[in-house]
């Protein structure tokens, strides 16, 4: 298993390395300059000049990249050149909303698959098993903006057992009452985010599930005298959760970087409306810093469910 890890970590370290390359020079080449931009399209070239080297930007591209790559690992972002502010504290701010909502929509995805996949594989060819593919396929096939606006209407304004959108001022504060405030105002959201990631979940819990019933091992389980319930939950269903983590892992980067569109229609200050403002401010360190920073949680995440392959199975630890 130490073998096995510490491939995986010179993997990590090689991944992150050319991710930062490509991020940089992606976001470098972009026509249009930031000090320009800043300062409208009237600004005249002395002025344009001073305001480039004050931002850092009359340096060579090879320059620029080297400070803010050394910047990171010392875990400086640079600073914004629209807010002049440290861009790891605008991070920060913002992660307190982006990564609790990824969090919490995870965490419903899978508590909404599970059961569905597991049910509908060993309900095979009944009435179940289609109602749980009919309800899926409908789950993958609505976009998940559409599902934040439905509820929207349903339970904001018809109900109104939840707030159309927005955030506490306090934040998560210290009390119960604020922590509970704050999870009131993520829910919605976690809901629209989690119906399409566990329609995907629970299709995919159902065929590795059905795959892995048709083994042999499975079998030989059965003809030892185990009942399907203890061949189930003793043999097939952890061998079936391979690909349900590899899912998991890309949900669960997905729902950290692609909870724009469901920021926006909630008004959640989090990392996806921070990137919006930055690219239309061609606020470059920001846009660079916070997409590794996704780069970074997707690598991590695809990392953390390697090693959980080696657990899982065996087999990958000793390289067969």
């Amino acid at each position: 298993m130490l073998r096995y890890f510490i491939k995986k970590i010179q993997s990590l370290a090689l991944s992150l390395l050319v991710a930062s390359l490509v991020i940089f020079v992606a976001v470098e080449v972009v026509p249009g300059d930031p000090a320009s931009f800043m300062l409208g399209i009237n600004a005249q070239p002395e002025t344009i000049a001073a305001l480039r080297e004050q931002l850092g930007l009359n340096v060579s591209l090879w320059e620029r990249y080297f400070t803010w790559l050394t910047g990171m690992l010392q875990g400086d972002f640079g600073t914004s050149y629209t807010y002049r502010t440290p861009v790891a504290e605008m991070i920060q701010d913002r992660m307190v909303i982006s990564l609790p909502l990824a969090v919490y929509a995870l965490v419903l995805s899978t508590l909404i698959a599970f059961p569905a996949g597991i049910l509908a594989a060993t309900k095979r060819g009944s009435a179940t098993d289609t109602s749980v593919m009919g309800v899926t396929q409908l789950g993958i096939a609505i976009p998940n903006f559409w599902f934040a606006m439905l509820m929207v209407v349903v339970f904001a304004i018809n109900l109104r057992w939840f707030s159309a959108g927005g955030f506490p001022r306090g934040g998560w504060g210290d009390s119960f009452a604020d922590y509970m405030a704050a999870m009131k105002a993520l829910t919605l959201p976690a809901i629209a985010l989690a119906l399409p990631q566990a329609s995907i979940l629970a299709r995919v819990m159902r065929s590795s599930l059905l795959d892995t019933l048709t083994e042999d091992y499975i079998r030989t389980a059965r003809a030892k005298g185990l009942s399907k319930r203890q061949t189930l939950w003793r043999h097939a269903l952890r061998n079936a959760l391979i690909p349900v983590l590899t899912i998991i892992g890309l949900q669960f980067a997905f729902l950290l970087a692609g909870g724009i569109i469901i920021e926006k229609i909630f008004f959640l200050p989090g990392l996806g409306q921070l990137i919006f403002q930055a690219i239309t401010q061609r606020d470059l360190i920001v846009v660079e810093s916070v997409v590794m920073l996704l780069v970074f949680a997707v690598i991590i995440v695809n990392f953390t469910v390697d090693l959980a392959y080696g657990l899982a199975d065996p087999r990958l630890r000793s390289g067969k």
